[in-house]
């Protein structure tokens, strides 16, 4: 659990542009693994979940300071 929430503490401090440009760059590396676990099986396809969900975390933050809150 230390792991997440070492990673939600750091985007604390990230402003609106820092957080869409993560979002936009970990979007591709996304459909890069996605390409390439069809192609060919991850060695690691547990991957792809844990970066799935860092996507979640970051639009999640990036709304929250939308918001203001």
């Amino acid at each position: 659990m230390s792991k997440t929430n070492d990673f939600a503490n750091s985007l604390k401090g990230l402003s609106e542009a820092d957080l869409t440009a993560k979002i936009k760059e970990d979007e591709l590396r996304m459909k890069k693994l996605t390409f390439a676990h069809a192609i060919a099986p991850l060695e690691n396809p547990q991957s792809i979940r844990a970066l799935r969900r860092d996507i979640a975390r970051l639009k999640t933050q990036l709304r929250k300071t939308q918001i203001g809150a």
